[in-house]
């Protein structure tokens, strides 16, 4: 990152949790809350699949009337075909908080891809860049023998990466069996001997970390279904048809592995029946959602609201306005 925009973050507020968690709903109440005061907000989206696309009903993408009401960055950024990184977030971020600074406004984070998070705290591992040639080997060797083959080639190699990812997290499994392939080291032992690469210093900010998190997992696992369910009632699948019939569109594009498209795509396909479709959706947004919590448990300096009592969402928004009153 560039030193001239090394503080465009500092002091900045973040909303963060699990999917379907509340985090939309507290931003705009934040931002209503905020403009009472004279104070307007703009939120930029840590969110990896909202920055596609034609992704709009499975995502669960801020509707326009909310985009007309509160200016949101990191949407409908690049199309399903492309590549959207942690670093270009981090790039991007900074970007947007110095464009918004300059209007006199508040940049607020608002999101729950914690790598995201990461890149601006704590910097990134410095590792090689992707191989389209090698990742599509890598793709084509999967669709002949599965993920589970290429998972057990990856425990061959990197045993602590393998052992930390689930042969269902295609994507990382696949990144991570790239890197050792291109490195001859595998990627635990590059972590380990750099955590954080060069960027560590210029990613430096301090923070006020508000994290939605149930008590109750179950509150959660309703809210997850009953969002779906919605998905579906609003055409899901009339979205799906139409990434699909785009040739650019593959299954194997990380847009396509997000929750719920890389079911329905499995759907579509005739893979899996409509139940199936749904059931398989849920129950993989229920593990993004506790991955999701295991990063943020990892962050001491959160400060945690149960989202499904009343009380504590209102004392989240409280704690976001004392913070931007006192330190913005």
């Amino acid at each position: 990152m560039a030193s001239e925009t090394s503080n465009d973050l500092n002091n900045v507020l973040a909303i963060v949790g699990p999917t379907a968690s509340g985090k939309s709903a507290l931003s705009m109440a934040l931002a209503e809350a905020a403009d009472k005061k004279n104070r307007c907000i703009e939120l930029i989206s840590m969110d990896s699949a909202l920055v596609y696309k034609g992704m709009d009903i499975g995502t669960a993408k801020p509707t326009l009337e909310e985009r007309s009401l509160v200016a949101h960055h990191g949407i409908d950024i690049c199309q399903p075909w492309e590549t959207y990184s942690a670093a270009n977030f981090a790039k991007d971020a900074h970007r947007w908080a110095q464009e918004i600074k300059a209007r006199g406004n508040i940049p607020v984070i608002i999101g729950g891809t914690m790598l995201y998070w990461r890149a601006l705290t704590q910097g990134l591992t410095d590792l090689p860049p992707a191989d389209p040639l090698l990742r599509k080997e890598i793709e084509d060797e999967a669709k002949i023998q599965g993920w589970e083959f290429i998972h057990a080639r990856l425990a061959e190699l990197d045993p602590i990466t393998a052992q930390r990812l689930p042969a269902g997290d295609t994507q990382r499994v696949q990144r991570a069996l790239e890197i050792i392939l291109l490195t001859g080291k595998p990627m635990s032992e590059l972590i380990a001997k750099d955590p954080y690469g060069d960027s560590r210093d210029a990613a430096k900010l301090s923070h006020h970390l508000v994290s939605l998190e149930p008590a109750q997992r179950s509150w959660l696992h309703e809210r997850i279904a009953l969002r779906f369910n919605q998905m579906l009632d609003a055409g899901f699948i009339e979205e799906m048809k139409r990434l699909m019939s785009n040739p650019e569109v593959t299954a194997e594009l990380p847009s396509m592995r997000a929750v719920g498209y890389r079911q329905g795509w499995e759907y579509l396909s005739d893979l899996i029946d409509l139940e199936g479709f749904r059931e398989k959706s849920i129950a993989a947004t229920r593990q993004l959602a506790k991955r999701q919590l295991t990063w943020l448990r990892a962050m001491p300096s959160r400060q945690v609201f149960d989202p499904s009592k009343s009380e504590d969402m209102a004392g989240a928004l409280n704690s976001c306005l004392t913070y931007l009153e006192s330190h913005i």
